[in-house]
Order: C-alpha cells, then sequence, then structure tokens
C-alpha cells in the first residue's frame, strides 16, 4: 500500500469513528452531570471527548491492521 492510499484509509477511518462515538455519545444522558447555565461549555467538552475516544479507537483499528499485515514477516 502506498502512502497515499494509507492516507486517505487514516482520514476516512477516523472520520467514521468520530461519528460513531458522536452518535453514541448523543445516547448519554449527561444533564445531571452540567451545571446551570453552562450547556455551551459541556457540549464543547462532549465534542472533545468524542474526538479524543473516536481518534483512539481509529488508531488502535489502524494499527491492528498494520499488525496483521505485518505478520507476513515472521516467516
Amino acid at each position: 500500500m502506498s502512502i497515499g492510499q494509507i492516507a486517505v484509509m487514516s482520514i476516512i477511518s477516523h472520520v467514521v469513528f468520530i461519528y460513531i462515538t458522536w452518535r453514541l455519545m448523543q445516547t448519554i444522558n449527561f444533564e445531571p452531570l452540567i451545571r446551570k447555565g453552562r450547556g455551551r461549555e459541556a457540549q464543547i467538552l462532549i465534542l472533545f471527548l468524542t474526538i479524543v475516544i473516536g481518534s483512539g479507537v481509529s488508531r488502535f483499528f489502524l494499527e491492528f491492521l498494520q499488525w496483521s499485515q505485518d505478520l507476513l514477516f515472521l516467516l
């Protein structure tokens, strides 16, 4: 695989996993944890958490894929 193909696959993977994480985060009720008048800050925090979790899962997925391809070098 070329560097360009890996870059495209990485971008797509990150976007997909961030989107999936965003959809999952929408199902969690954060209302009891949010102080009155701090709704905007809470939304930004949820967005940042979504990016961190989605990127981490994507990175794991991409690394696992790379490791499985590298197993060919054991033989």
